[in-house]
């Protein structure tokens, strides 16, 4: 459990929050590259981390990142007219190109100077892995982009689903590096087989061992903290142990042990404090899914399952479309789709859930791992200090992975992954 102070240190990302100022310290992944594919395209509304921007692409096919509201009148550009190579308010015809320089102003009289003393706040951006990424914080903080783990190379296949959620992003990460809840919440779609390791097709995937009640073990990283769900396999459960290992990059991306076709991970992305975008990833191995076919096996299609605001039709006022006659024949949950079961879960907390009386259990390791660690770190922010994953030595992503399998009861799992990671000291 954690007091309400430590909560909103955990929780809080608005305005001068000490966890928002650690995310911004990061490259921050702020929409996906397919909402802003067009030129001379729709404007598209950018919220993140507790502020809102507006992010287009010009008539040559650069990104500009920028403020939403123009520096005139204040009204939002995202209704603006992206034309020329630049994107002109509506209100005077004030126009910006993609670095934020007024380049014509309507309203002024011929050959007025003032377009050349204004300079609308914009943000550096890279496009890689199906993600547009922006460095929010101040540009004297800023150091290069790196690949992230889910994206090694420009040509690695990356298929991403992407919802709208109204609860905070601390709740979603804390179900995304909860290797527990898989056994239960999730056994009509994780089914327990007779598998060499963790095995996928288009139905389900499917798993080594059925048991429901993990060992766990955390270890701090300089770059956030990696834990193995330790379980009994199906064979030879006297001499060999199932490991899955995931890995908790801060502060937004999670790596979810793989199977035999592809890696899994997530992207939880704060809107505000009561609401976030969750990203689903399925990415490399030898038989990654379209995005098409991910979005599709996961039951969260654009358009068919979700708005164009990625709002999914299951809310908590439909009772999130649960089918309790399919309950009664079998499945688990009633609800279709793995990510959809945890939103059920998550929403159901509250927007932001009280942590100050939760009873937490054996298998709740990584969460009590994980609270401790960005507790620590929005106070080490809040004092003046640097991000956490933000200081030398730092780890390239790419070296980092998930891992999962069987193996025999002497293996200790730290050995699996201690050449992608530094323990911090």
């Amino acid at each position: 459990m954690l007091s309400h102070e430590e909560n909103d240190l955990l929780t809080r990302v608005t305005g001068d929050a000490p966890m928002g100022k650690l995310m911004r310290q990061h490259w921050t992944p702020v929409c996906l590259i397919e909402e802003v594919a067009e030129a001379d395209g729709k404007p598209l509304l950018v919220e993140a981390v507790g502020n809102r921007y507006v992010a287009f692409r010009d008539s040559e096919g650069k990104l500009g990142l920028l403020d939403e509201l123009c520096p005139h009148r204040r009204a939002s550009l995202v209704f603006g007219r992206n034309e020329d190579c630049g994107l002109r308010c509506l209100y005077h015809g004030w126009k910006f190109d993609v670095e934020g320089n007024c380049v014509a102003m309507s309203s002024e009289p011929e050959g007025s100077p003032l377009h050349e003393k204004v300079k609308h706040k914009s943000y550096k951006t890279v496009e890689w892995g199906g993600f547009v990424w922006a460095w929010l914080g101040e540009e004297e903080d800023m150091y290069p982009f790196s690949p992230p783990a889910f994206a090694p190379t420009e040509d690695t296949q990356v298929s991403i689903l992407k919802i709208r959620i109204p609860a905070n992003w601390a709740q979603i990460t804390e179900g995304q590096i909860d290797s527990a809840h898989s056994s239960s919440l999730h056994s009509s779609d994780m089914k327990p087989a007779r598998v060499e390791g963790a095995s996928a097709d288009d139905q389900a995937w499917y798993r080594p061992s059925t048991d429901k009640s993990p060992r766990m073990q955390t270890q701090t990283t300089s770059y956030g903290f990696h834990y193995a769900a330790i379980r009994k396999p199906i064979k030879n459960a006297g001499t060999h142990h199932y490991l899955r290992i995931t890995e908790y990059i801060a502060p937004y991306t999670s790596l979810i042990p793989p199977n035999n076709n592809y890696n899994v991970a997530s992207v939880i992305v704060p809107i505000d404090d009561e609401t976030t975008h969750f990203h689903f990833i399925a990415w490399g191995g030898k038989a990654c899914p379209t995005t098409e076919e991910w979005r599709k096996f996961n039951h969260a299609q654009k358009g068919i399952h979700l708005d164009e605001r990625w709002v999914s039709q299951r809310q908590l006022h439909n009772n999130f479309l649960q089918d309790r006659q399919a309950m009664k024949l079998g499945n688990f949950t009633g609800v279709l789709g793995i990510p959809n079961q945890d939103i059920v879960m998550w929403v159901s907390m509250g927007a932001i859930v009280d942590r100050s009386d939760d009873i937490l259990g054996a298998s709740d390791l990584a969460i009590v791992e994980f609270r401790r660690l960005m507790v620590d770190a929005a106070r080490k922010v809040d004092a003046g200090g640097e991000a956490l994953g933000t200081t030398e030595p730092r780890v390239p992503h790419v070296n980092i992975a998930s891992r999962e399998g069987v193996y025999p009861q002497n293996v200790d799992w730290r050995t699996l992954v201690e050449e992608a990671s530094v323990a911090a000291e």
